[in-house]
């Protein structure tokens, strides 16, 4: 079930509080590549997705782009790219990605609050948005440079079901989703998933994976696979690098 979410704008902000504790290249047909993390292969990804307004001018569209591009000067920012999503990709409620990643949620942090940040975002993403959803996790580092030009990127997000249960029977389902996400090969590429952090932003989808491929052909010709047990609904988003 792919999701269209109607969120009224200003009930939603970008302007974040702090957060509660809580390459070489490929040879030949390489399979799909999981990283395993330790502490200092770990990175901390934030996806933002907005659907732009109907009948936005496009000159708007275009320094909304450029003002959340601008935002890779930013100290901490390790990588970062923004545009427009692949129009034939497997969700079209979103019309835009933006993909960055930080050493650390400090450092991501320092990022919300940073005044340019905030300038890009009130100045230029709000008037324009009808929708905006953010999905924060630690995942893992990758060979492949997720904001190197031409590069493919999928998204998934899911949202579990509830189930009612204890805590221990909700962290064994968010357990074994993980362990079914992690497990996926999607063919050329490379994975990052991990748990949503910022749960506030996010419209209830707790898990968050990307998918990283050397370009838009890896990327099409791959078959999404499903996760259905447990789940509740699925976003997934394509986005090649500008």
């Amino acid at each position: 079930m792919m999701l269209s979410l109607q969120t009224r704008l200003p009930s939603f902000s970008l302007v974040f509080s702090p957060f509660k504790p809580y390459s070489p290249p490929f040879k030949s047909k390489p399979r799909f590549s999981t990283i395993r993390m330790s502490s200092s292969q770990s990175v901390v990804e934030h996806i933002v997705l907005v659907k732009v307004k109907d009948g936005t001018e496009p000159s708007k569209v275009s320094a909304m782009v450029n003002a959340m591009n601008s935002l890779a000067s930013i100290d901490g920012v390790l990588n970062l790219t923004a545009g427009p999503l692949l129009r034939n990709g497997p969700t079209t409620a979103f019309t835009h990605m933006l993909h960055s990643r930080y050493h650390s949620k400090d450092h991501l942090q320092a990022y919300n609050v940073h005044p340019t940040h905030i300038a890009a975002v009130t100045g230029f993403i709000f008037p324009v948005s009808e929708d905006i959803m953010v999905v924060d996790w630690v995942g893992a580092k990758t060979t492949l440079n997720p904001s190197a030009t031409g590069s493919g990127l999928r998204v998934r997000f899911l949202k579990l079901k509830g189930g009612g249960g204890d805590d221990h029977d909700e962290i064994k389902v968010k357990d074994e989703v993980l362990s079914v996400v992690g497990g996926m090969k999607e063919g050329v590429g490379e994975l990052s998933y991990g748990e949503n952090f910022s749960p506030e932003r996010a419209k209830g989808f707790s898990i968050a994976s990307l998918s990283i491929f050397p370009g838009r052909k890896e990327l099409e010709s791959v078959k999404l696979e499903k996760v259905v047990e447990h789940v509740e609904d699925t976003i997934v988003v394509d986005y090649v690098v500008p």
